[in-house]
């Protein structure tokens, strides 16, 4: 799958050039700043090292050393700030020292301290990088006085070295730490989604069916006052409360519908998409191509994407026709959702592409762009297949 031409890889950088442009001041930047921070960094380093280690044999040792494995977290922490902000270069937050040492004895927590990889990994980093900051501040400051025609090249080469120390040391130590970051960034999507929708449900209610019902209570009042002084009025406001009824009765099935569709739990994607497909005001043709079906969370947001990009090209597409197809691969459940419309969707501009993306990494899914300026615009979904439990049987 190829990543839309729109979609700006944070991890690939402008080419060097031999004009200094804003990305070659930064490196320029980034580098002359190298030689002060490595010696900070390499001084803390020794002296944490040092001190740490000679004084073991007594009972402050172990404790310091600890506490400057936590402050080698803190320089890590910077670096990549810095990294991030000058260099370009996408180097993910390690995750936080375990908690669950807590009530086990002093000794235990000293030795979870210890083993911590992402200190001992950053006092390598600030030691290693003295001698690099000497090299760089020199070599930079050689640059823009003698080698300035070059110097973008130059500094290119040296931050790249730069690039692949950081990621290297000051990364999530591995692959189990390094995803345990990211679900710990995708449960706060996921929170603030259903924060969202409990928010909109709430309003729905307190400005739809409970309005409504509040004043059927109060015409079903009057009319209970009115029914033997004046008959008529009373039938007459009865009517007007049995109409009441029927416009709270479909506001309140329009909002189980949108939290989840019947269609959906009782016949499966196909029926519920073409379901959602009719209400479009574009002509959309569904291809549904499964064996089965997925679990239900996974089979909801599947559902909730498509009707979401539905209302998209409803809303701004002036496409005349479009197509959904949803297919399995692997294990991946892909949906697909095309239009001829004029193209030229981004990921802002209040379409809603942006939440829904957001929406699908919290589950491990993709979300992927492809609209250039004149059309089409196609977007593609991936989420992680995971098989409906079969129903238990009754007691």
């Amino acid at each position: 799958m190829t990543m839309s031409p729109s979609v700006p890889d944070p991890d690939r950088l402008p080419p060097a050039r031999f004009a200094l442009d804003r990305w070659a001041w930064r490196e320029v930047a980034y580098l002359l700043a190298n030689l002060p921070i490595a010696v900070l960094g390499f001084v803390y380093a020794v002296l944490v090292v040092a001190v740490g280690a000679g004084l073991s044999v007594t009972v402050i040792g172990l404790p310091l050393l600890v506490g400057g494995l936590q402050g080698g977290r803190l320089l890590g922490r910077v670096e990549r700030w810095r990294a991030r902000r000058m260099l370009g270069v996408r180097v993910e937050e390690p995750s936080p020292l375990a908690r669950g040492h807590q009530g086990q004895g002093v000794f235990v927590r000293l030795w979870a301290g210890l083993k911590d990889p992402v200190g001992w990994r950053a006092l390598l980093y600030g030691f290693v990088r003295l001698p690099w900051g000497v090299l760089t501040f020199g070599v930079t400051l050689a640059g823009l006085f003698v080698l300035w025609p070059v110097l973008p090249f130059i500094t290119r080469g040296l931050t790249t070295v730069d690039r692949a120390m950081a990621r290297g040391l000051l990364s999530p130590s591995d692959e189990l730490e390094r995803r345990i970051a990211e679900l710990e960034s995708d449960r706060g999507v996921v929170v603030d989604t259903a924060a969202a929708d409990l928010r909109r449900i709430e309003r729905d209610l307190h400005d739809g069916a409970q309005a409504r019902l509040v004043a059927l209570a109060m015409g079903l009042g009057l009319a209970k006052e009115k029914l033997t002084d004046d008959p008529e009025a009373a039938a007459r406001m009865v009517d007007e409360a049995h109409g009441e009824i029927k416009v709270a009765l479909q506001e309140l099935r329009d909002l189980a519908r949108g939290i989840h569709p019947a269609v959906l739990t009782d016949r499966g994607l196909d029926a519920a998409l073409s379901a959602i497909a009719s209400r479009c005001t574009v002509p959309v043709k569904v291809s549904v191509g499964l064996r089965g079906r997925p679990a239900e969370a996974i089979e909801g947001i599947a559902y909730f994407t498509v009707s979401e990009l539905l209302q998209n090209i409803s809303k701004h597409s002036g496409a005349r026709s479009a197509t959904v197809d949803v297919w399995r691969s692997a294990d991946r459940l892909v949906l697909q959702v095309t239009d001829d419309g004029g193209g030229g969707a981004r990921m802002g501009g209040g379409t809603g592409l942006a939440g829904l993306a957001e929406r699908l990494d919290a589950v491990d899914g993709v979300f992927v762009l492809d609209s250039p300026e004149g059309g089409p615009t196609t977007v593609t979904a991936e989420l992680p297949w995971r098989d409906r439990a079969s129903a238990r049987p009754a007691a």
